[in-house]
């Protein structure tokens, strides 16, 4: 009798384990199921997905790199206008056609004015910067620092930018009495951190000499589940580094304050915007909770120092590599370089970097070809019934604008993996429809830094162009992997290349003489 009171009373907790079991997974199940329904209901092409995973698992698992993920859902509908797949949960718009893409951007703007992270100051610093600000927040935030970026502020950034080149060919001069090739990734972004301290923020790092530790760090945004990761305020900024950039700009900001020094840089826009926002709240926020903060300023001090750093020294590396094996392209640009520097009287000031309409064509290429980022982002402000569609993109929906597959489609570009300046020439671009290039987006939310980073740019390139013959080495990688760590396309194994004086090689010289 015992026994079988037992082992009813076993059974019984049995059952009771297996119903909560069975409760608890079907709950789960729930959870992760319940938005993979949304393309299906609304007839968006897509690929079944998994629970939890949604399409993303390989990814998730690091399985898969982002540049493959998203371009196998580019390619995976090619003659669809918009597709749809599952970031885990979340449901994602792709905009594949080109019209439509420069109609979100452009003309129908005001319906899709934010970039849709989620993130909060007390996972990010940069938070509050303009790259995550929404709608009203952003605009005024934009209209306050964009007079730090026209061209008579930028004029007057040449002289630091000079600078900060004049020791990356000191540290080049000394690399070569060792070894004629060397990895320049990070030699050259070493330089454009010096030259965002130096122009923008009046600091002398010197991280071009002694090393880059304290100073160069990117934030991997987090875009696998946003919503968890502000649920648990996970940290997508190291606590030490943002006290360090945190502490560093609030010192240059209190101390050009107290000294009345008065420069006309992009840290002098911020202490602008500064006494307009936060001193004498002219920001048009009446309620407290949505005052500007010091935060708001000295978060978009740390996102020009490291977007604009990190940005431009991948692009300046991504060239110097295509021009190594290009060489053709590279003799071109260096008759270009010296004829425009003998038309201004031997100086690199603006009127040259104006006529640089080669360098123009390089560059933009460049762009097309790695895009550093794989994709833009956009998020409906407001329902938008798509044209000549049935299709309406409700609120809060998050789109992706596929830059990286779009830039190497053979449909638009054809032999993409071909690096062929010639793609920008005037008579090529008129023919180009828009939407097709977009390294830098397009419309209102266009990078802020555009201007500066091509400024940049042309100058390190004439420098080193004007002096040093770029030709592969051993070492050089062909085809460069560019699957690296982190946001950006980046190179995952470097750059190697050799760089040879030109004064140690006149033929170069009478080479360009007669292209």
């Amino acid at each position: 009798m015992i026994a079988v009171i037992s082992s009813l009373i076993v059974g019984l907790f049995s059952s009771v384990y297996v119903l909560y079991a069975t409760v608890f997974l079907s709950i789960a199940y729930y959870f992760s199921t319940s938005t993979h329904g949304k393309w299906l209901k609304l007839k968006v092409p897509h690929t079944k997905p998994l629970p939890l995973f949604g399409n993303s698992m390989k990814m998730v698992l690091t399985m898969e790199h982002q540049l493959d993920f998203f371009s196998d859902i580019y390619n995976r509908f090619p003659e669809e206008k918009i597709c749809g797949f599952y970031q885990m949960t979340t449901p994602f718009l792709v905009i594949r056609d080109p019209e439509l893409i420069n109609t979100i951007m452009v003309k129908d703007f005001s319906y899709f004015t934010d970039h849709g992270f989620d993130s909060h100051p007390s996972i990010s610093i940069l938070a509050n910067s303009l790259f995550l600000l929404n709608g009203d927040r952003w605009r005024t935030m934009r209209h306050k620092l964009s007079p730090g970026f026209t061209s008579g502020k930028l004029k007057d950034t040449h002289d630091q930018i000079k600078e900060c080149i004049d020791q990356l060919m000191n540290v080049v001069d000394d690399k070569l009495k060792i070894s004629d090739h060397f990895e320049l990734r990070e030699l050259v972004g070493n330089f454009t951190t010096d030259v965002i301290a130096m122009a923008d923020f009046g600091l002398k790092l010197d991280t071009i000499k002694n090393g880059n530790e304290d100073f160069r760090c990117v934030e991997a945004l987090l875009l696998l589940c946003p919503k968890l990761v502000v649920t648990l305020k996970l940290k997508q900024f190291p606590g030490d580094t943002a006290d360090f950039y945190e502490s560093m700009f609030r010192d240059v900001l209190e101390y050009r304050n107290r000294n009345n020094i008065v420069r006309n840089d992009v840290t002098q826009t911020l202490i602008q915007a500064m006494n307009d926002l936060v001193t004498n709240n002219k920001g048009g926020i009446s309620t407290s909770e949505n005052k500007w903060t010091e935060m708001d300023i000295i978060a978009n001090a740390v996102l020009m120092f490291i977007a604009g750093a990190e940005t431009v020294s991948i692009t300046v590396c991504f060239c110097l590599y295509q021009l190594a094996l290009n060489k053709d392209i590279q003799d071109k640009l260096c008759k270009e370089i010296i004829t425009t520097k003998e038309k201004n009287g031997g100086e690199l000031n603006n009127d040259f970097l104006i006529n640089l309409h080669y360098m123009n064509m390089v560059l933009e290429e460049v762009s097309r070809m790695y895009s550093i980022t794989t994709n833009l982002f956009r998020c409906a402000t407001k329902n938008y019934k798509v044209p000549g569609q049935s299709l309406v993109i409700e609120k809060g929906q998050k789109i992706i604008i596929p830059s990286y597959s779009i830039h190497n489609d053979p449909k638009y570009y054809p032999n993409p993996d071909t690096f062929d300046p010639e793609r920008f020439s005037t008579d090529e671009k008129a023919k180009r429809r828009n939407g097709t290039y977009i390294p830098f987006g397009d419309g209102p939310r266009l990078c802020i830094g555009k201007r500066l980073a091509e400024l940049e740019m042309k100058l390190v390139l004439s420098k080193i162009l004007l002096k040093y013959e770029v030709l592969p080495c051993e070492k050089t990688e062909v085809p460069l992997n560019i699957r690296g760590p982190g946001s950006f396309i980046n190179p995952k194994n470097g750059i190697w290349l050799s760089l040879k004086p030109i004064v140690a090689n006149k033929h170069i010289i009478s080479t360009i003489s007669t292209l």
